[in-house]
């Protein structure tokens, strides 16, 4: 239990009853939270790495915010740095002679961007061979991601390292995202990024995520929020969640496990089912959260696992 719920019950949004289950656990899968907790949970499990890949899917493209041809065989891995920066770093409000103020102070230690960085570096080798870094060093030239990981990159050779600021780089995801492969960033860049990847695959609800440690232990979710507007409603995208879950058996060695889900996520998919955030056109079959699951569970049964 975490967050508001925690919050209410058991008067902390992290609370000690939650780490010890976490503790015991070989991985977390998790929902969406409010008031607080999320933030502590990464700290304390040190989940620096969070892995977020965007694929297309071939059935989806006329739901891009791009035309088809943009977003065809779309791969790209967003490592996003997950315990520092912005969102940790020292913050408050006060007041001076000008009236009331707040800051958020953007913080990076040089191991933690190295760290980092030879996460994306060996996801960059495993894959197409590109790494882009994304920065904004013209403005915040203290916090040096290019340097950084330049000197990383130098233990891999076969990678392409291609620095961009974060600005171009937004803008270049939606004129051509087709050439990205690896996608690093740091914690508030890759948190606005992903959002991206949501329009360019046809919704957020399609995402997943893993937020890792060194230690081997994880935690998988969908990347989209609480969306307490539509709480109750029926119409929420559960394939954000089944994403995650795929990240999780991937991490845990589980490959043909995973590809079955996602072989039947694809055949569902392709049948024409989709939630209202896909926006179905007159060919496709609008369901709720509750029957797409249903759905799903139904095409997984008929595939026979391999051994």
């Amino acid at each position: 239990m975490l967050g508001g719920m925690a919050l209410e019950k058991l008067g902390s949004p992290f609370p000690p009853e939650t780490i010890q289950q976490c503790e015991g656990s070989d991985g977390i899968v998790f929902g969406a939270v409010s008031q607080g907790g999320l933030l502590e949970l990464r700290r304390h499990f040190d989940f620096f790495i969070n892995l977020r890949p965007i694929r297309s899917c071939p059935s989806l493209l006329h739901t891009s915010s791009l035309r088809p041809e943009k977003v065809q065989a779309l791969d790209i891995l967003i490592v996003r740095e997950l315990v520092s920066g912005i969102y940790f770093g020292p913050a408050g409000r006060g007041t001076d002679e000008k009236g009331a103020y707040g800051y958020h102070t953007m913080w990076y230690y040089d191991q933690e961007i190295r760290r980092i960085a030879k996460v994306a570096l060996q996801k960059a080798q495993e894959r197409r061979g590109l790494l882009t870094v994304a920065h904004k060093e013209n403005a915040l030239p203290q916090i040096p991601w290019t340097r950084l990981v330049q000197e990383e990159a130098t233990n891999f050779p076969d990678v392409v390292v291609s620095p961009m600021l974060v600005d171009n780089l937004a803008m270049q995801l939606v004129l051509n995202p087709q050439q990205f492969d690896v996608i690093l960033a740091g914690n508030m860049f890759g948190d606005i990024l992903s959002d991206i990847g949501g329009a360019l695959v046809g919704s957020i609800g399609l995402l997943g995520s893993a937020s890792l440690n060194n230690q081997g232990l994880g935690m998988y979710e969908a990347i989209h929020g609480t969306a307490p507007d539509i709480a109750g409603k029926g119409i929420a995208n559960p394939l954000g969640t089944l994403a995650g879950c795929v990240l999780m058996l991937q991490q845990w060695g589980e490959i043909k496990a995973a590809q079955r889900i996602l072989k039947a996520q694809e055949r569902l998919l392709g049948k024409g089912y989709r939630t209202a955030d896909l926006s179905p056109q007159n060919h496709e079959t609008l369901v709720n959260t509750a029957t797409l699951v249903d759905l799903f569970l139904e095409e997984i049964s008929l595939e026979q696992p391999t051994e």
